[in-house]
């Protein structure tokens, strides 16, 4: 146990970081997450409580706040933001109407599987001649030479890459060599050389265009399916102004114009007019406005503000943005943009933006995004459902719980809580007993991701994709079934060989200069170089590499920490790779047989010249609550921090002086948790302590006091759900 007992939370708040930080829209929006039911002194105890939390935590007020703060997907971003997306939908279009046959490769882990499924159902639904791939048995990551040439084989025009190919130069090249268009969507780091594919969707890419740069390949198959969704709407790629004219107080005029194509702002304009001294032909308005649909808020005024200008001999067609906003939302009909602009939810969180300008733009995106959900009603239950998976890869890959990221795991762990799952999902939570009722990020984590990775990680990664597009229940639940014993399987490999390999990843440290851990050994599996790399990097605090032979060449995987970015490292070996790719915690790579000995040597190098951040041993306590504040409802600050998981890390509270009442060992198998009662003063709380029940009469005496470290957790046992406590750490209490 480490040494926490005396050591303070993260940095003291003060009043006035308090008070600069809970502007008056958010101190309401925090209040409103502890819900009206509770007595306004502990709401506000809750509420400042979780507040200190996030200050402690760095969330930025005007960035990701609103991301901790709002569920609505509408806050997530365009996927034209993406500079290649149109290219992408015209291609794939193009596709559809000349019945082209097209094949969308995927990686063969959970990001590659849920985006393969994504796509694949969005083509086939465009009647589209779509298949997949992924590899299977021994096949090489990514795009391969053989796919590409059976593919040919069967007059296929289009390959679409998901969750890989931006790494694949000479793959691609031999596509084109056999005239087939590649469009990559991938979401690792972009080698120094991009591909010569059609298109590229990568965020990670110089001139991608979006603006967050840590989604998963899942999610970029997402975009891309949204943006092929929108081009079946009177709306795609059709573009149109937005004029807004105000008279200052000082005599002169304020022109603000945006200029619009797939929701997205491609131009603006901002011109101050002084009346009688600016000509209209020396404005820039003319031509902006030239062979543009314009709409405006007030037709009438705005016109009137026109005459006031340029007199009557210039006219505008202005079309009545207010009307066909009112169509929708009657009681806007009546209202100024001055009453929207104080409504608007966006500008509460970006009130430097709040322009009447940028008012009008979102309310335009508003108002086309209802008219496309009345015109296309099915698009909200196949987002629903495409969601699910995208916080399964999101989770699974280890994306940073920040941004739009945030958007995508809730929404989709409420879908599955409270919508139907993906039948495929189904049969899989039967097989592996998971409660949807209390389903958590950190639960599809435990035990969804690594039964769906296992299939890959052992060679079958297409089992994996059968049971998610299998449309019988047979196929479904015998898929289930496979998937469940290969994770069986996966696990006690991994044991095995764990055990079989831990010397010889101790004795490679010194090798290293204890800076890195690299470990060989034939009889590893390929697919489980990654979970043994992540575990000796866990295990050491340090870098870690396996790999393993596969036939006439070796293949492994780098997990990384303490500030080395994994590619980074990779691409310093130079060409000396036959491909190589990843992130910058993650990555593999696979190189000849014959150069065995000239890795190591060059690892050897890069280590004796490497420097490591130091590492991070200390327990961060978010917060200290005292037992007077403990209540039901404390649980909901933990619950509203949701999802946890990478850059979002589990909370850690500290409560002092709790007495154990009751405590016993549970679990068939050792090491035994401890099931603690505690009591914290008005109200007792369940505990568990995964793992210690050998603590039990040594260490934790029933009738002893103690101070705790904790997050929390619900339980469901016959039917019922209980909150508890899940203990980290715990230690007598002296004073």
């Amino acid at each position: 146990m480490r040494d926490w007992a005396k050591q303070p939370v993260k940095t003291p708040v003060s009043k006035q970081q308090l008070d600069a930080f809970c502007t008056p829209h958010i101190k309401n929006k925090i209040n409103s997450l502890f819900g009206s039911d509770l007595p306004p002194e502990e709401a506000a105890v809750l509420s400042q409580i979780f507040s200190t939390i996030l200050i402690r935590r760095n969330i930025p007020q005007e960035d990701d706040i609103l991301f901790y703060l709002e569920d609505d997907l509408r806050f997530q971003h365009n996927p034209f933001l993406f500079s290649s997306m149109e290219d992408a939908v015209e291609r794939i279009i193009q596709a559809a109407e000349e019945n082209e046959k097209v094949l969308i490769f995927g990686d063969k882990d959970v990001d590659g599987i849920t985006s393969t499924v994504i796509l694949h159902n969005c083509l086939k639904k465009m009647g589209i001649d779509v298949q997949w791939r992924v590899p299977v048995d021994n096949d090489t990551y990514g795009l391969s030479i053989q796919a590409i040439d059976d593919f040919a084989a069967e007059g296929g025009s289009l390959i679409i890459t998901v969750d890989c190919g931006i790494s694949n130069f000479e793959e691609i090249k031999h596509a084109n060599d056999n005239y087939i268009d590649v469009i990559v969507t991938d979401h690792h780091n972009p080698p120094e050389n991009l591909p010569e594919a059609v298109v590229i969707v990568d965020p990670k890419t110089e001139d991608s265009g979006y603006p967050f740069k840590d989604i998963s390949g899942a999610a970029v198959a997402y975009k891309l399916v949204s943006a092929l969704r929108f081009s079946n709407s009177d709306f795609y790629n059709a573009e149109l102004c937005i004029l807004d004219i105000a008279k200052k107080d000082d005599g002169t005029y304020s022109v603000n114009c945006v200029k619009i194509k797939n929701l997205i702002k491609i131009k603006e304009l901002h011109e101050t007019i002084i009346p009688g001294k600016t000509s209209f032909y020396d404005l820039k308005l003319p031509s902006f406005l030239q062979s543009q649909m314009i709409y405006a808020w007030d037709c009438e005024g705005t016109k009137k503000l026109l005459k006031e200008l340029f007199g009557s001999g210039i006219d505008f067609y202005l079309y009545d943005l207010r009307g066909e906003v009112a169509k929708l939302i009657p009681s806007f009909s009546t209202k100024s943009i001055a009453d929207i602009q104080n409504q608007s939810l966006i500008a509460k969180y970006h009130p430097q933006e709040n322009t009447t300008i940028n008012c009008l733009y979102n309310l335009y995106i508003t108002y086309t995004n209802m008219m496309i959900a009345r015109k296309f009603p099915e698009n909200a239950e196949e987002e629903k459902k495409d969601l699910q998976l995208v916080a399964l890869a999101a989770i699974a890959d280890i994306m940073p719980l920040k941004n739009e990221n945030r958007l995508f795991v809730r929404a989709g762990v409420n879908s599955l809580m409270h919508d139907t799952p993906r039948p495929g999902l189904l049969e899989l939570f039967s097989r592996l007993r998971i409660n949807t009722e209390i389903l958590t990020a950190k639960d599809l984590s435990w035990t969804v991701t690594p039964a769906l990775n296992a299939a890959g990680r052992l060679g079958q990664a297409n089992c994996a994709l059968e049971l998610l597009l299998a449309e019988d229940a047979p196929t479904r639940e015998r898929k289930a079934e496979e998937i469940f014993n290969l994770n069986e399987e996966r696990k006690a490999r991994l044991v095995n060989i764990s055990g079989q390999i831990k010397t010889i990843a101790t004795e490679s440290l010194p090798e290293y200069q204890n800076k890195m851990c690299v470990i060989f050994d034939e009889t590893i599996d390929k697919g489980l170089t990654g979970n043994l790399a992540n575990r000796f990097m866990q295990d050491f605090g340090v870098p870690s590499i396996v790999f393993t032979k596969n036939d006439n060449f070796y293949v492994g995987s780098m997990r990384s920490c303490r500030g080395l970015i994994a590619t980074d490292f990779l691409d310093s070996f130079g060409d000396f790779f036959i491909n190589h790719g990843g992130h910058n915690f993650a990555a593999g790579f696979s190189f000849e047989e014959e150069k065995y000995d000239s890795f190591i040597q060059k690892a050897k190098e890069i280590c004796s010249k490497l420097e490591l951040e130091p590492e991070k041993n200390e327990i961060v306590i978010d917060a200290e609550i005292p037992q007077a504040y403990l209540s039901p409802s404390t649980f909901k600050i933990y619950y509203n921090l949701e999802p946890y998981g990478c850059q979002n890390s589990d909370l850690i509270l500290k409560t002092s002086k709790v007495k154990v009442v009751d405590a016993v060992k549970v679990g068939k198998k050792e090491p035994c948790s401890l099931k603690l009662l505690l009591d914290c003063g008005k109200y007792k709380f369940p505990a568990l302590f995964w793992g210690k029940g050998d603590l039990l009469n040594t260490e934790i005496v029933v009738g002893q006091y103690y101070d705790i470290l904790y997050n929390m957790s619900r339980n469901y046992f016959n039917g019922t759900i209980t909150q508890q406590f899940e203990i980290i750490d715990i230690k007598q209490s002296y004073e």
